[in-house]
């Protein structure tokens, strides 16, 4: 249930940035990812998570872009969420590049990129 919920977030905010960014799709969208990892990671852990003492600034840009968004200035809400988003997430994102990075690794993968490439 998470990991859809989750998806439709991202899809709902996807489509209301590709709709001049439209409010209404995407505050559903922020409160569908947040319920979303709610449900894959858990209430305790999330609230853990967003609430740390080093991540109290990515937070508070995160969720005062989703209070923006929810208020109706999708634009800065956009932009404070992604602050937010970048700032929170920053120790993940080597983590994510090395797995997209060892995918070369794959036979299937490694032969079209070979070909490709």
């Amino acid at each position: 249930i998470g990991v859809g919920l989750v998806g439709f977030g991202l899809f709902f905010i996807l489509f209301g940035m590709l709709l001049y960014f439209d409010s209404v799709l995407l505050a559903f969208g922020n409160i569908l990812f947040l319920s979303g990892l709610v449900f894959i990671i858990g209430f305790r852990r999330t609230f853990t998570f967003f609430f740390q003492r080093p991540k109290l600034k990515g937070s508070s840009f995160f969720l005062g872009g989703v209070l923006i968004i929810l208020m109706r200035w999708p634009l800065l809400g956009m932009l404070l969420e992604a602050y937010g988003f970048i700032t929170l997430f920053r120790s993940f994102f080597p983590v994510a590049f090395g797995f997209l990075g060892s995918l070369a690794n794959v036979p299937l993968l490694s032969k079209v990129s070979r070909a490709l490439g």
